[in-house]
């Protein structure tokens, strides 16, 4: 059984790091990984007691890179698939600008990404 969104960026934020996974779902395991708790990336940033929008920018360019090296940049046809309006509701709100550097810096360096705008969600009422 094949599944479609093969690939699946998925992100952790907290207040001092970013983490960016790209999740191959078919066989369960992640293809490639960046954080801002990697020394070599920690080093070459300023971040003090918090993360910005400039640390998610490096993470999303050092995550690009890993996906070239391993041969799945354009997600083997598929593309890699983030679905925003979730992220944004797990990670709450005021972590959209990371979210959204991360993602782009993905596009910028050559990296497929494929937008999943699905909204009908049914099984939770709409708050809004």
């Amino acid at each position: 059984m094949t599944v479609l969104k093969r690939y699946v960026l998925r992100l952790f934020i907290s207040l001092k790091y970013v983490t960016a996974n790209v999740v191959d779902r078919n066989n369960g395991r992640i293809v490639a990984t960046a954080s801002s708790v990697e020394h070599s990336i920690k080093n070459t940033l300023e971040c003090g007691r918090s993360c910005n929008a400039k640390a998610a920018t490096v993470v999303g360019e050092v995550l690009a890179m890993r996906l070239k090296v391993e041969g799945i940049e354009q997600g083997q046809g598929g593309g890699i698939h983030v679905d925003m309006e979730k992220e944004v509701q797990k990670k709450g709100f005021k972590n959209r600008t990371k979210i959204w550097a991360i993602v782009n810096a993905l596009k910028n360096n050559g990296v497929k990404i494929i937008l999943d705008e699905d909204n009908v969600n049914t099984s939770r009422p709409d708050f809004r």
